[in-house]
């Protein structure tokens, strides 16, 4: 059987559509669907159902797909790497939450980086768990961090660590609230309080609402931007009360910049997920790195 078509077989099967292949593989659509076509009729059956918007892969396509997805990367590797070089770094490339990607996993991998023989050179991107784990599927990352299980077989998920989330907020707008008073009073407590948040749809703060008070909140979002140390800022400088996680905010309450305006007994946590494609984890780049992530997670909880 032709490797090439293979090659694009997988790269449809994981970008979910001809045209975002074409593009991956720098071919013509009409070329990539023409590969398709011959490879099924070489296998005499449908690997993929055509929809109004891309494709969905027949239980055959997704069989093939598991099957052959690890040996080509292995080849991949293989042939970018060179084999008579062992001296060259490879590339890891990783993607993740831009928060816990920086305070987290970089400064943990930095420390495989640089020119010993066994470290790799490092690339970063920053997206939510939707667009990170459709790059991963589609071979633009190597390594994934994100809040989301994936399914289906191709990509595989380790746990990583959990994050607690605290209900904080400045000195002074804690006071405004009252000692004690969430807690006695629950989410009616904190109504007058300005919101800051990361999104519209207040994900952090609803979480938090659903899993503690049993409610849902009152109030839209005050302030609303899209970085949590942003919303760290903004809670010190007494602009709301905000839910963060605590590996980021515990600097801050330490130093009294913030206080928690409720202990609940059980915190709501979130767990974070290591996600490759299956089968990459036999390229040592990829492994190493996987590896040292959940070392260093284990002081991370």
């Amino acid at each position: 059987m032709d490797l090439a078509l293979l090659r694009t077989f997988v790269t449809v099967h994981r970008a979910g559509s001809f045209t975002r292949a074409a593009a991956l593989l720098g071919l013509s659509q009409p070329a990539v669907t023409s590969q398709i076509r011959t490879l099924e009729r070489q296998l005499g059956r449908p690997l993929f159902l055509r929809q109004a918007r891309g494709v969905t892969p027949t239980s055959i396509g997704d069989e093939l797909a598991h099957k052959a997805a690890p040996h080509l990367d292995a080849l991949v590797e293989i042939t970018e790497t060179g084999l008579d070089d062992e001296s060259s770094l490879r590339t890891l490339h990783l993607a993740g939450p831009p928060e816990f990607t920086a305070e987290r996993a970089l400064p943990a991998l930095t420390e495989l980086t640089g020119e010993d023989g066994q470290g790799f050179a490092l690339r970063a991107s920053f997206g939510n768990a939707e667009e990170t784990l459709e790059g991963l599927a589609a071979g633009h990352h190597d390594l994934v961090i994100c809040t989301a299980r994936p399914r289906g077989a191709l990509l595989t998920a380790t746990p990583l660590c959990d994050e607690e989330h605290v209900l904080v907020a400045a000195p002074g707008r804690a006071e405004q609230t009252g000692p004690g008073r969430p807690r006695r009073k629950g989410a009616p407590a904190l109504e007058d309080v300005p919101v800051i948040e990361v999104h519209e749809s207040l994900p952090f703060v609803s979480r938090y609402w659903a899993s503690v008070f049993d409610s849902r909140p009152a109030a839209p979002g005050t302030v609303i931007v899209p970085d949590l140390r942003a919303v760290l800022a903004c809670a010190v400088a007494g602009a709301g009360l905000a839910v963060l996680p605590r590996y980021l905010c515990g600097g801050a309450l330490e130093r009294g910049e913030i206080v928690a305006l409720n202990e609940p007994p059980v915190p709501p946590l979130r767990t974070y997920f290591l996600v490759v494609r299956t089968g990459t984890l036999a390229m040592p780049h990829i492994a190493r790195a996987h590896e040292w992530l959940l070392r260093a997670a284990a002081d991370w909880c």
